[in-house]
């Protein structure tokens, strides 16, 4: 088994029993960062390379997947080159993957690290980012019920909500190996997801609407994983949210700073699809 030791940034409840939020906030320059109410503390854990067994892990019992697809889109620069060529084909991917009849992608995002920036930076206008570095769910259950209403006419949504339905990232690197600040998934079979358990709902305040993601709790129980050099003809889906009971529900997940990442490698670039997958 091959493991390295990291620091990953897991969630402290504010002092004053408050409901956690962050906001996106305008910074110097036009960029907008990210302001929490809560504080953050560095926990070292074990991250497992499941490089050669990545079959093992699925969507359904630990919450990600490992596949080896390459995109025909290889460029990612152009938002909406991205919506016209990269959306198409990852719908028709998904629906593959995972038997859904249909499958509504609502954003994306590209991440490039840019070294000594401090915290989750973008420019005004702008869907490129920093690498996420804190342990996190992108979606509450109340928020993934409010992405269908957001996303679907009112009377597709009503009949949506009576079937299975789940909130999945498709993130692949862009360019070379994500070898630079990988992603790290916490197996949902070590994670407490009872209420009170190891994930709070935490508002996120955007200049536009407020949504709701979940902070994620330390527990020395969870068992951390990544695939380590995934390159761009790489990807994982990554569970944010399932209706259906009896299934890994969602999947904690993080950058994290790999010490065994070579000197030389070029810093991180990747996309991730964020998708709403029906059921029927």
């Amino acid at each position: 088994m091959s493991t390295v030791t990291a620091n990953l940034s897991y969630f402290v409840q504010p002092k004053d029993g408050s409901k956690p939020y962050q906001a996106v906030v305008e910074g110097p320059n036009n960029e907008q960062r990210l302001e929490r109410n809560y504080t953050l503390e560095q926990r070292a854990v074990e991250i497992e390379n499941v490089r050669g067994k990545e079959r093992e892990y699925t969507l359904d019992k630990n919450g990600f997947q490992f596949y080896k697809v390459p995109s025909k889109h290889e460029d990612f620069t152009d938002d909406d080159a991205i919506r016209e060529e990269y959306y198409p084909e990852s719908v028709e991917l998904i629906k593959k993957l995972t038997g859904a009849s249909q499958v509504v992608l609502f954003d994306h995002t590209v991440r490039r690290r840019v070294p000594d920036k401090d915290g989750d930076w973008r420019s005004a206008g702008s869907t490129t980012r920093q690498p996420a570095t804190t342990v996190h769910v992108d979606q509450s259950t109340g928020a993934a019920i409010t992405r269908v209403h957001r996303h679907l006419p009112p009377v597709d949504a009503e009949a949506a909500l009576r079937r299975r339905f789940q909130i999945i990232n498709l993130w692949r690197p862009v360019r070379h190996a994500a070898l630079d600040w990988p992603l790290a998934f916490c197996d949902f079979t070590s994670v407490n997801a009872e209420e009170g358990g190891d994930v709070v709902p935490t508002d996120l305040r955007n200049t536009t609407y407020v949504g709701e993601t979940m902070s994620v709790r330390y527990n020395p129980g969870h068992r951390w994983k990544y695939l380590k050099g995934m390159e761009p003809d790489e990807f994982v889906l990554i569970k944010c949210f399932d209706s259906k009971d009896g299934v890994a529900k969602f999947t904690p997940h993080t950058a994290f700073q790999d010490p065994s990442t070579p000197s030389h490698a070029p810093f991180r670039e990747s996309i991730e699809l964020r998708a709403l997958v029906f059921y029927d």
